[in-house]
């Protein structure tokens, strides 16, 4: 539903030209693109496909915030309004050309569109549906500990992508981001790991 919206109207209306608060309808269903136009370097359609990986992800971070408590049904009008209405106005706004772009604001893989971006909407989100039936009363503890370590695998995996991928070259700057990413994930990791045997007594 992301791409289909996406390459419907929301990359024309997040990096097509139009003002510094929304962009235009100058590519609405990709219209323009050739099999020669670029984005700086890189060909326009291998761009247009990075930023729907971006415009996928950031929808999925905030259903974190009511996972289990929202028809899917509910999800998907969410879903689809919040692209069209929050994130092609920031990603235009911060990436597309926008007034913050234009402001020399630094959004290296997404820490403002996708992630500020998110969390906003899911907390938003979150008081408006409210606390979880019998909250408080019995935990909630993680369903399936094997599913959460896979999970986390696959983005680690996928990071590499949109931290180097945001560069769109291959130079210096992909570079140490594939290092930052590689380090920080692995210190992430090995800090959770000694939390958890620290705080719950268990052994190898």
């Amino acid at each position: 539903m992301a791409t289909a919206l996406w390459v419907a109207v929301g990359y024309s209306l997040a990096f097509s030209d139009g003002n510094g608060f929304i962009g235009g309808l100058g590519n609405v269903f990709l219209v323009g693109m050739t099999a020669t136009s670029l984005t700086g370097t890189v060909p326009e359609s291998v761009f247009m496909t990075f930023q729907t990986t971006f415009v996928i992800i950031t929808p999925a971070l905030i259903t974190g915030a009511f996972a289990d408590r929202m028809k899917f049904s509910g999800l998907l009008i969410f879903s689809s309004c919040w692209i069209l209405l929050l994130y092609v106005l920031v990603a235009h706004w911060v990436w597309g050309g926008g007034f913050l772009g234009d402001a020399d604001v630094l959004d290296f893989a997404g820490g403002t569109v996708v992630h500020i971006n998110a969390g906003v909407a899911g907390l938003v989100a979150a008081i408006v549906i409210g606390k979880r039936v019998r909250h408080g009363t019995e935990p909630f503890p993680p369903h399936n500990l094997v599913l959460s370590v896979i999970g986390a695998s696959l983005l680690w995996v996928g990071w590499f992508g949109f931290n180097a991928g945001s560069a769109l070259a291959a130079n210096l700057t992909p570079g140490m981001a594939v290092a930052a990413t590689r380090i920080a994930t692995a210190a992430a990791a090995l800090s959770w790991m000694l939390v958890e045997w620290t705080l719950r007594r268990n052994r190898v």
